[in-house]
């Protein structure tokens, strides 16, 4: 039986991955096609965000100083001089003793230097109003430039955009932004006992999990996906069917066959292609040390192990270093029980993250890589580091969401 090659760490696994990812095209897109894409360049302000100081609330500009000490029982009395109208320049200037009435978003008025809410003000007629409450200089006001400023870096190269991001970018009048074109991923799986999940499995069969396990994992990244199905365990036809997927995509994930078996051919199917170059093959991981990479010309290829849990605990540890940092979900929690772990290798453990107490819990999933369901039952997983021999109950830990 052949051997695993020299078994990597998970960070230099991890370096490795980063230097092969495939480096996707550069398109502009607009603002309506743009959530969930991945900048190509950085976002710098080319104006200041406000343009002009404007009021948080409805209420009165006024001078802070006039108002200083003010109480119900001894309000501060200013003269009322006019009102802002939403959409347009104020017209008026505030001066010591005077105020004017200002709707939420409306400019501030020259020489206003705070707003006080209509709450803590009262009419006293037309012309009079009574402030029973102190404020201070810019309470109630946004000032010119405080959400960013001109020039000013507001999103980063590498960022994916969030619906909050592309109202940034709206309100900065930017309506085309450049972004990587998706990347475009072939899915495989292999194995004689695998069948398609329209098929009635026969004793010793399973059906085809992984490709729609991994597809999905890979479109909630992002990444285009193509399935190529279900492949036996024979030479010419996984090679030919790795050549289709590498003709039409940057990235080709397969999972089974990537073990030491005598039956698993993925490695030496994918050494047969020109310019292929194999960068690991076995990590010091659990689950998942089965896994290997290979370089074929620009064009990396994965093979993942081939139970489902394993194979998809292992590509989302693999994409995490090439993931926009938008994409990269977490969460604290406390873990609710004790997790044993082995010494020297990095130990990834399926958790449930629950909320229904009011402080976020982990509850680790157990089962066996082969089993499908405690895929579904849970929401995350947690790092145990190789220089760790487990989690104790109790602890703080920072759960990646799946």
């Amino acid at each position: 039986m052949a051997e695993f090659f020299d078994v990597l760490s998970l960070p230099e696994a991890g370096r490795i991955i980063t230097e092969n990812w495939p480096r996707p095209a550069v398109k502009k897109v607009g603002l309506e096609e743009a959530l969930g894409r991945t900048l190509a360049a950085e976002v710098i302000a080319g104006e200041d965000l406000p343009p002009f100081p404007r009021s948080t609330v409805d209420g009165y500009a006024v001078l802070a100083s006039d108002v200083h000490g003010a109480s119900e029982t001894i309000p501060a009395f200013l003269s009322l001089v006019g009102e802002i109208a939403m959409g347009f320049p104020p017209g008026i200037e505030i001066t010591s003793g005077q105020c004017a009435w200002i709707p939420t978003g409306g400019m501030l008025p020259a020489g206003a230097d705070a707003v006080v809410m209509v709450e803590y003000t009262e009419g006293l007629d037309q012309e009079t109003v009574l402030v029973t409450r102190p404020v201070a200089v810019g309470e109630n006001v946004i000032r010119t430039g405080e959400d960013c400023r001109m020039g000013e870096q507001v999103l980063p190269a590498g960022h994916a955009l969030r619906p909050q991001d592309i109202g940034v970018l709206a309100a900065l009048g930017i309506t085309e932004i450049p972004v990587f074109s998706r990347l475009r991923c072939g899915v495989i799986s292999t194995g004689d006992e695998v069948v398609t999940v329209d098929a009635t499995p026969a004793m010793g069969q399973v059906r085809d999990v992984n490709s729609y396990v991994l597809g999905a994992a890979l479109k909630r990244r992002g990444v285009d996906t193509r399935y190529y199905g279900v492949v036996a365990d024979d030479f010419i036809r996984l090679q030919e069917k790795i050549a289709a997927a590498l003709a039409e995509n940057d990235l080709v994930v397969m999972s089974g066959g990537s073990s030491v078996g005598d039956r698993d051919l993925s490695l030496e199917v994918l050494l047969s292609f020109p310019e292929s170059r194999l960068l690991f093959h076995g990590l010091s991981i659990k689950p998942g040390k089965p896994t290997l990479a290979v370089r074929i010309g620009s064009q990396l290829v994965l093979g993942l192990p081939g139970h489902p849990v394993s194979a998809l605990m292992v590509l989302e540890v693999l994409l995490e270093p090439v993931l926009p940092e938008g994409l990269r979900g977490t969460c604290t929690a406390v873990l609710t029980d004790n997790v044993a772990s082995q010494a020297g290798r990095d130990d990834f453990v399926r958790v449930k993250v629950d909320y229904s107490s009011g402080v976020a819990k982990a509850i680790p999933v157990h089962g066996k890589a082969g089993l499908i369901r405690v895929m579904s039952e849970a929401n995350g997983f947690i790092h145990i580091p190789h220089q760790k021999q487990g989690l104790s109950k109790g602890e703080t830990v920072i759960v990646r969401l799946f």
